[in-house]
């Protein structure tokens, strides 16, 4: 697999991995609270042919400095700053999970600097902050750390509860190497941030061409639930992945590849 050389913003703040032509359409990865840059290094090699295709680090993961106050909108205009800072012009913008979360909000503040979306095993919405599921959700994820264990040591059983049938074993071990150097400090962050996202009432202002994508076996972001966000989007593609679970491009990455090809294509097509 293709091994990009780290990049940094000339501002300093954002680490990221690049591959393809700088002249072409910019194709931006978005990684989930327990990802990095390097988690899509496969989808780097895979559209480079097409695309500038990018991953960042997101802010407080890898080479990025972490932001003073983490939230979704925080991390939204980290986001837009990070897109100025490559001069990437009407990127595609592919989020997973809290990535996912971001491009909504994000998509929400910029409604015309997108030329599509791809929204991959995410939610628009997490709940009230008070909500008993809502708590019960962080507690599980935060106990562990408060009772001393550590990111390295969470990392096996954290992949292991997120993942579907037969997972490819490259894409594990790059998952668990992933999980593992996440600062506990970003992670805790992360997933406070998560409490009161809402992006439910902007889902019929999303006027881009846009993906939603599902794993069948994932319990993070259940397949019915992300179905129905498609509902709310005008002109949505939905797409589900059989027997994935909530990590679809380091689980199957082939079938993510190609559910991926497919709309880049028609969003050519279209443009």
């Amino acid at each position: 697999m293709s091994q990009p050389a780290p990049m940094i913003t000339k501002d300093g703040r954002f680490a990221y991995e690049a591959a393809g032509d700088p002249d072409a359409t910019p194709l931006i990865f978005l990684h989930g609270i327990g990802g990095a840059a390097r988690a899509w290094r496969q989808q780097l090699a895979r559209f480079s042919t097409q695309f500038r295709a990018i991953a960042w680090d997101m802010p407080g993961y890898g080479g990025s400095a972490p932001l003073a106050s983490v939230s979704i909108a925080a991390l939204a205009d980290a986001l837009q700053q990070f897109i100025e800072q490559l001069g990437a012009t009407t990127p595609i913008l592919v989020g997973h999970s809290i990535g996912g979360m971001i491009v909504q909000k994000w998509l929400a503040q910029s409604p015309k600097l997108a030329r599509a979306i791809v929204l991959a095993q995410t939610s628009p919405a997490f709940g009230k902050a008070d909500g008993d599921w809502q708590k019960s959700f962080i507690a599980a994820r935060l106990g562990p750390l408060d009772r001393g264990e550590t990111m390295k040591s969470l990392a096996p059983s954290l992949v292991k509860e997120l993942v579907g049938d037969d997972p490819d074993p490259k894409g594990m071990d790059l998952a668990r190497e992933c999980m593992a150097s996440v600062p506990v400090a970003s992670y805790r962050a992360m997933m406070l941030a998560l409490m009161g996202f809402d992006q439910r009432s902007t889902l019929k202002d999303i006027s881009v061409p846009t993906l939603l994508l599902s794993g069948s076996k994932d319990n993070n972001a259940p397949a019915t639930m992300v179905a129905k966000t498609a509902t709310f989007i005008p002109s949505a593609e939905y797409v589900e992945l059989a027997g994935v679970g909530h990590l679809a491009n380091l689980e199957r990455p082939d079938a993510f590849d190609e559910a991926l090809g497919r709309f880049l294509n028609s969003v050519a097509t279209k443009t």
